[in-house]
């Protein structure tokens, strides 16, 4: 199978997918040596994160087994996580 989206700790809770993919598509990638998958609910370029578990407004967003910042929305598995849901926690002076 082509890797199509990569997960580094079985902390995080964001995929980062390695190609363009659409609404619909049914992502497969590995937690260790356990393979995993997930639908995404809407298009998702190439370099952009998924979420693989829920995450509610205020929880943190893992990616790596770090901190990325917090959904600013409920995001379900299978959504496009990036600016428009979460924000940096990292270098900020206001929070």
């Amino acid at each position: 199978m082509k890797k199509q989206a990569v997960v580094i700790n079985v902390k995080d809770n964001v995929a980062t997918l390695v190609d363009d993919f659409t609404s619909g598509t049914e992502i497969h990638y590995f937690i260790g040596d356990q393979e995993q998958s997930v639908i995404l609910l809407q298009d998702i370029p190439l370099g952009h994160k998924v979420a693989i578990r829920e995450i509610k407004k205020g929880e943190e967003v893992i990616k790596y087994g770090e901190s990325l910042g917090g959904a600013t929305t409920d995001i379900k598995v299978g959504q496009h996580v990036h600016v428009h849901n979460m924000e940096s926690l990292r270098g900020r002076g206001d929070k």
